[in-house]
């Protein structure tokens, strides 16, 4: 089954590099579409369904954590599993993140452990209680 992912991440290099990584990590990718803020990338969410939103939280605009906050709130959105993709590294953040999205994973990334973290999302329904 082809997995349509949206990729949301204020950095063109960095959409680049994680759409490359999907490519090489060997998920079956369906339609593939970026933004570069979260006021961008809800805009994209209804404008076509995606099985996926990949998100990074420093952005300009609107932050993935505003964007994954008003996707909770949103019926239409809330049970979209969201991978967040980001260098935070408080603690206490990536807790109220993990609280919020579904997974973590930090910048730098393998391919793999995407591969790993979306697959177990999508079996789970969004959830991956691991640590990334």
């Amino acid at each position: 089954m082809a997995v349509n992912v949206l990729v949301v991440d204020d950095s063109a290099v960095m959409r680049a590099m994680i759409l490359k990584s999907l490519r090489m990590s060997g998920i079956d990718l369906g339609t593939t579409r970026e933004a570069t803020n979260g006021q961008e990338g809800l805009d994209a969410l209804r404008d076509a369904p995606v099985d996926i939103v990949i998100v990074d939280i420093n952005m300009p605009v609107m932050t993935g954590e505003e964007m994954i906050e008003r996707m909770k709130a949103d019926p239409a959105l809330r049970d979209l599993p969201v991978l967040i993709i980001s260098t935070e590294g408080s603690r206490a953040r990536q807790k109220r993140l993990r609280e919020l999205a579904a997974s973590f994973i930090h910048k730098p990334f393998a391919p793999e452990k995407i591969r790993d973290t979306i697959q177990t999302m999508l079996k789970t329904g969004g959830r991956d209680d691991g640590e990334n």
